[in-house]
C-alpha cells in the first residue's frame, strides 16, 4: 500500500502547465476525463433513442408516448436513490482505477444486452436496461468525484472539476443528437444505435486502462448493505462540516433550477416561442454550451484556486437573466405555423431569448463548479466518496422535487414563462438563505470584487500559503482592507486577529464580524478581552486552521513598517508548549500605501483613511509577496520583521 500512496502523491505533483487543457495530456486526468465524458455520452445515446423508439416508432397501450420520456427518466434515477449510499462506501473502500475498470465492464454487458433489445424492440427489456445503466451512472458518480483529489492539486481543481462538467454536458449534448440520428435511419436505426452503444462502452474500457493507480482511502471499511440506514449516517457524516453541507444543498438547488428549464423546453419551445422540433433542440445545445463555458471560465475567474467567491455572482447571474427571459417571452408576436430554426433565428427579438438562455446557463456553470471543488478539497478523505454518494441522493431528491413542484405549477394555471420567473426568484431567496447559514461564501465574494475591481491584485508566490494543517500568517499592515485582499489569496478561509477598533468602521466591521474575527485590545485596557483573545486564536490553530496576524499592532501611520508586537510570539510560544505542529509564512502587502483605504492623509493632524475615493483612479495596482513557511521553533521577532521587510521592498 504504501508504494501505491507514493505513487500517487508523485502523479499529484504535476509539471507546470498554463490552463486546464493542458491536463488533457497527462495520464492522471487525460484516460479519466475520457471514460467518463465516454460514459456519459453512452448514457444519452442510448435514453435518447430508446425514448424516441418508444414515442414514434413502436407504439404500446401500456406506455404511451406522453409518459415515454417521464418513465424512462424516473428509471433512470431511482438507482441514485436506493444504491448511492453503497457505491460511496465502495469508492472508499477499493481503489478507484478498479472500480472504473468494473464500472465500465458492467457497461459493456449492459450494452450487449440493450443492443439485443434494440434489435427486437423488446421494450421491456430495453426498460430494465435503463435502471441497469442508472445503477452503473450511481456506482460511478463518487468514484468521479472521488479520484480528482487524489490526482490534482488545490490549485488544479477548480480546473479539473471545470472540464469534468464541461464534458459531461457536452457528451449530453453529443448523446442526444446522436441517439436521434441514428435511430431515426429506416430500417437500421436500431441496428445501428446497438452497435454505436457497444462501440462507445467498449471504447470507454480500453481507456480505463490507462487509468493509474488510485489508492483506497479507507480499506478497512465494513459495507453497510442497508441503503436506508446508509443512506441517513452519510447525510448525518456530510452535515457534521457545515460548509460541506451547505454546498451540497447548493448543488442540489443548481440540478433543481436546471431541471425546470431542460423539462420544459419543448413545451416552452412550441408553446410560448412557436417553434418546432429544431427550435427545441436549439434551446438545449444553448443550455449545454452556456452551461461548459461557464464550467471552464471558473479556472480563470478563480486565478487556479479554489474560489467560491465565484458562487455568489453565479447565483446573481441565474437569478438576473432567469427574470429577463420572462419579461423577454412576454409579447412575442403569434405566428400562423410553427417557426422553423432559420425563421425564429430570422426575428431579432429571438436572439433576447437565446441570449438570456446562454447567459443564465453560462452562471449556473461558475456556480457549481466551485461548489464541487470546495466539496472535495474540505471533505475528510476516508470519507469523500460517501460524502459525494450523499450528495448524489440529494441531487436526486431535488430533481424530483423539482418536476413535482414545476407540474403542480402549471396545473394551477402557471404559464411557462412565469414558471421561469418563479424559479429565478426562488433562486436569489435560497442563495440568500444559503449565503447566511455559511458567510464564507459572501466574503469570498466580497474578497474577490476588492481584488479584481477595486484593485489589480497581483500574488507572487501563492504556493506558500498551506492548503491544509495549522498555519500563522504574518503580514505588515496597511490599510483596512489588507485582510480582505489576504482573503482573496488564500485558498483557506483565514481567521483574524485584529484590533478592535477596526469593528467600529461602517461596513468593514460588519464584514469582518461576519468573517469571525478574533479581536484584541491592549492588555492594560480590558485583561479578560486580550486572553479571550488569544485562547480564541491557540483554539483556531488547535483545530488546524490558518490564522491571520499583523504583527505592527495596528495600521502604519507613514507606510513604513513598523516594530513588531510581541503577541505573535505569545501565540507561537503557546502553540509549541501544547505540542501543536504550527508553520509561519511570512508575507507582504505592496504599493497598497497611499490608496483610499491607507492612512495617507492629514486632517486636523490626524492621518485618515477614507477620504478621497479614486485618489488613484481605478483599478489600481497593488499586490501581494508570500514567503516560504518556517517552523514555529525558528522564528524570533526581528528575524520575521526582517523577512517581511524584504518581501515589501
Amino acid at each position: 500500500m504504501s508504494s501505491q500512496v507514493a505513487a500517487t502523491t508523485a502523479d499529484r505533483t504535476p509539471p507546470s502547465h498554463t490552463n486546464q487543457f493542458a491536463l488533457l495530456a497527462q495520464r492522471r486526468f487525460g484516460p479519466f476525463f475520457w471514460v467518463q465524458f465516454l460514459g456519459a455520452g453512452n448514457d444519452n445515446v442510448f435514453k435518447f433513442a430508446f425514448t424516441v423508439l418508444v414515442t414514434y416508432q413502436v407504439q404500446l397501450q401500456w406506455l404511451p408516448p406522453a409518459l415515454a420520456g417521464l418513465v424512462i427518466g424516473a428509471l433512470f434515477i431511482l438507482p441514485f436513490l436506493l444504491f448511492s449510499a453503497t457505491s460511496g462506501q465502495l469508492a472508499d473502500k477499493y481503489p478507484k482505477e478498479v472500480l472504473i475498470r468494473f464500472v465500465k465492464n458492467l457497461e459493456i454487458a449492459i450494452m450487449l444486452l440493450a443492443g439485443w433489445g434494440f434489435v427486437q424492440q423488446h421494450v421491456p427489456v430495453l426498460l430494465m436496461c435503463v435502471f441497469l445503466m442508472g445503477a452503473h451512472s450511481t456506482l460511478f458518480g463518487p468514484v468521479k468525484f472521488a479520484y480528482l483529489p487524489q490526482h490534482l492539486t488545490e490549485r488544479e481543481l477548480t480546473g479539473g472539476n471545470g472540464m469534468v462538467e464541461m464534458g459531461t454536458f457536452v457528451a449530453i449534448l453529443l448523446g442526444n443528437v446522436a441517439g436521434g440520428l441514428l435511430i431515426a435511419l429506416p430500417l437500421v436505426g436500431p441496428a445501428y444505435v446497438a452497435a454505436a452503444c457497444l462501440g462507445l462502452a467498449v471504447l470507454g474500457r480500453v481507456l480505463a486502462q490507462a487509468v493509474p493507480v488510485s489508492p483506497a482511502t479507507d480499506p478497512a471499511l465494513q459495507i453497510n448493505w442497508n441503503p436506508f440506514t446508509e443512506t441517513r449516517r452519510n447525510l448525518k457524516l456530510a452535515h457534521a462540516n457545515v460548509v460541506v453541507f451547505r454546498s451540497l444543498l447548493g448543488i442540489s438547488w443548481m440540478w433543481f433550477f436546471g431541471a425546470v428549464f431542460l423539462a420544459n423546453f419543448p413545451a416552452f419551445a412550441r408553446d410560448v416561442l412557436h417553434g418546432n422540433e429544431q427550435v427545441a433542440s436549439l434551446l438545449l445545445v444553448v443550455f449545454s454550451i452556456g452551461i461548459g463555458a461557464g464550467a471552464l471560465m471558473c479556472e480563470v475567474l478563480s486565478r487556479r484556486h479554489v474560489e467560491i467567491g465565484l458562487v455568489p455572482l453565479g447565483a446573481f447571474g441565474m437569478t438576473v437573466f432567469s427574470v429577463d427571459l420572462y419579461f423577454a417571452s412576454r409579447g412575442l408576436p403569434p405566428t400562423g405555423a410553427a417557426f422553423t430554426l432559420g425563421s425564429f433565428l430570422a426575428q431579432a427579438a429571438h436572439w433576447r431569448i437565446l441570449a438570456d438562455l446562454a447567459l443564465l446557463s453560462l452562471f449556473a456553470g461558475i456556480y457549481s463548479v466551485p461548489m464541487y471543488a470546495l466539496i472535495q478539497m474540505r471533505s475528510q478523505p476516508t470519507h469523500r466518496a460517501r460524502i459525494i454518494a450523499a450528495n448524489n441522493i440529494l441531487n436526486a431528491l431535488f430533481m424530483i422535487a423539482s418536476s413535482l413542484l414545476a407540474g403542480a405549477l402549471l396545473g394551477a394555471g402557471f404559464s411557462i414563462s412565469e414558471l421561469f420567473l418563479f424559479i429565478g426568484i426562488a433562486n436569489a431567496v435560497v442563495a440568500f438563505y444559503i449565503f447566511m447559514l455559511v458567510p464564507e461564501y459572501l466574503l469570498r465574494f466580497v474578497a474577490w470584487l476588492a481584488s479584481r475591481l477595486v484593485y489589480r491584485f497581483r500574488v507572487q508566490g501563492d504556493l506558500h500559503i498551506p492548503t491544509e494543517g495549522a498555519a500563522v500568517l504574518a503580514c505588515n499592515h496597511v490599510s483596512y482592507v489588507d485582510a480582505v485582499l489576504l482573503m482573496a489569496a488564500s485558498p483557506r478561509p483565514i481567521r483574524f486577529l485584529m484590533d478592535h477598533r477596526i469593528f467600529k468602521v461602517p461596513v468593514l466591521g460588519w464584514l469582518f464580524r461576519l468573517a469571525k474575527a478574533i479581536p484584541v485590545a491592549p492588555q492594560k485596557d480590558d485583561a479578560a478581552a486580550y486572553e479571550a483573545a488569544f485562547e480564541a486564536a491557540a483554539q483556531v490553530l488547535r483545530e488546524g486552521d490558518l490564522l491571520g496576524i499583523f504583527p505592527e499592532g495596528g495600521i502604519t501611520q507613514n507606510g513604513e513598517l513598523q516594530p513588531f508586537k510581541g503577541g505573535i510570539a505569545k501565540i507561537l510560544s503557546r502553540a509549541q508548549q501544547e505540542g501543536e505542529s504550527v508553520a509561519v509564512v511570512p508575507m507582504a502587502l505592496t504599493n497598497l500605501w497611499g490608496s483610499y483605504f491607507s492612512r495617507v492623509e492629514v486632517r486636523n493632524g490626524d492621518r485618515v483613511a477614507m477620504v478621497r475615493p479614486f485618489r488613484r483612479g481605478v483599478f489600481s495596482r497593488v499586490g501581494l509577496n508570500v514567503g516560504q513557511a518556517i517552523a514555529a521553533k525558528s522564528v524570533t521577532l526581528e528575524g520575521l520583521r526582517e523577512q517581511v521587510a524584504g518581501l515589501a521592498r
